[in-house]
């Protein structure tokens, strides 16, 4: 029963959530959606945060992509071992490097006086729930070898059945918990969504091309906002 509403239902109304939640938010205040940016109230954590967090994340996120949209050429690429171990580590290695981000990125939120007075109880339940996805993630890794052997036999022909609208939880009943926990939690992460920073994720900065320039103007003087900036 659990593995029905977790694997047959969860999927359906998380994704019925994002779509409406997000079409509402675009069309009433499409200028939110945003990032919220906090670079302005430090710079240098948020660099050694941000930088590997996307790096490592975007390259997981396209490796899951690409072995949905090509299993047979993943399990191709495996058949020979050395290309199979080279696969794997690079993975684990971009994964690490997305956790090596994170963590900075919450020490950040954590320490720093000005980021943690602009951090929403969200922003705190979206990190925890990216670094439950990311150790999840990760432990698949290290203690499930050939992960992307057995996701192109096993958890693709689930996303595709779920595609089809005949969710086929065969696939999953039988899975280790952490693998249940690791997909469990990214639908969760799917269905808030619209109504986090990570909103900015679904938009393409197409319109940057053809819009005009921003002009800011600086109408205080600098040396009195260093002054300040030396006493934090």
């Amino acid at each position: 029963m659990l593995d029905f509403i977790l694997f047959a239902t969860l999927p359906y109304v998380v994704i019925a959530i994002e779509l409406i939640v997000s079409i509402k938010r675009y069309f009433s205040n499409q200028y939110k959606f945003s990032s919220l940016s906090s670079e302005f109230l430090e710079s240098k954590k948020l660099f050694w945060g941000s930088v590997p967090w996307h790096y490592g994340i975007i390259v997981v996120l396209l490796g899951h992509i690409f072995a949905f949209l090509f299993p047979a050429e993943i399990l191709a690429w495996n058949q020979q071992p050395v290309r199979l171990i080279v696969l794997e580590v690079s993975a684990l290695i971009f994964g690490l490097l997305a956790f090596i981000g994170l963590v900075m990125l919450i020490y950040r939120r954590a320490t720093n006086a000005r980021v943690r007075a602009v951090t929403t109880r969200m922003d705190i339940f979206v990190l925890l729930l990216l670094l439950v996805q990311v150790v999840s993630g990760i432990g698949i890794a290290v203690t499930m070898r050939w992960g992307s052997s057995w996701y192109a036999v096993a958890m693709v022909p689930y996303l595709k059945s779920l595609l089809t609208l005949s969710p086929n939880i065969n696939f999953m009943a039988g899975m280790p918990w952490l693998v249940k926990l690791h997909v469990t939690n990214a639908f969760v992460l799917i269905g808030i969504l619209p109504f986090t920073r990570l909103v900015h994720f679904l938009i393409l900065p197409i319109s940057y091309i053809w819009r005009p320039y921003q002009l800011i103007v600086w109408n205080y003087e600098r040396r009195k906002i260093r002054n300040l900036e030396k006493k934090f």
